[in-house]
């Protein structure tokens, strides 16, 4: 991002607070000073002259600000792993994509009636499970045909 700006010749950035430029304080100063360095402003929004004064005041509440925004971060990060650790305990599943049992069981319950031995003729391949599956009008969300290593997962799990 740097080499794009000094390219254009861009020599101010605005940031909506300074929070949003960086949550952690020392990367906020550190960068805020590489900045200044390459001669390039850079503007809060809501509050245009906190990183244009360099006086020991506004270096000050600056730092404050910074403190309290990475303090107000770790507590958001620290409620949410709570909140993902309780529903955890409860077995309830907290992260990840749903399956497809999840997400179609009725299509997990028909590959593997499907993959049961018929009496006469033996067992079916995954190529002709996924075909019934398709005529049947299973399909994958994007509305194309289960692949065989799918329908492998589909009846591989519990």
């Amino acid at each position: 991002m740097l080499e794009a700006l000094e390219a254009n010749g861009t020599r101010t950035i605005v940031v909506e607070t300074a929070n949003r430029f960086a949550r952690d304080l020392m990367v906020q100063e550190v960068g805020f000073a590489m900045l200044r360095e390459r001669g390039i402003d850079l503007i809060a929004a809501d509050s245009p002259t906190s990183f244009l004064d360099d006086t020991p005041t506004a270096r000050l509440i600056r730092q404050v600000l910074g403190a309290v925004s990475e303090f107000e971060k770790a507590m958001i990060v620290a409620k949410l792993r709570g909140a993902r650790d309780r529903k955890r305990r409860t077995g309830v599943k907290v992260e990840g994509r749903k399956s497809i049992a999840e997400r179609a069981p009725e299509t997990v319950e028909l590959a593997r009636k499907l993959a049961r031995a018929r009496p006469k003729g033996g067992k079916r391949s995954l190529r002709e499970i996924a075909a019934t599956l398709a005529e049947a009008g299973h399909l994958t969300k994007h509305g194309n045909r289960y692949a065989a290593t799918a329908i492998k997962l589909i009846l591989d799990r519990k």
